[in-house]
């Protein structure tokens, strides 16, 4: 199972982290999902998970309930950068 890490940067850090969309829409597919936030830059915020399907992953990353989640998450599209375990 690989793990993944997404970095990004959203409008609101604190509404980012208490949103129930991360494991709405990405607990089918990813376990142990694990928030961060960047020390210093208050809008850049990261995630770790577990992927068992990869496709299955990147049909919700390109999904509508997938847009609306990070949408409804304040995540600025243009700045999600994804690392896959090597």
């Amino acid at each position: 199972m690989p793990k993944l890490i997404a970095t990004h940067e959203v409008d609101d850090v604190a509404h980012w982290l208490a949103s129930p969309k991360r494991r709405e829409v990405f607990g089918n597919v990813a376990k142990n999902i694990t928030t961060f936030v960047h020390p210093t830059d208050k809008n850049r915020v990261a995630l770790s998970m577990e992927v068992s399907d990869m496709d299955a992953f990147d049909a919700v990353m390109k999904s509508a309930a997938g847009a609306a989640a990070m949408k409804y998450d304040g995540v600025r599209p243009a700045t999600l950068v994804v690392f896959v375990q090597a």
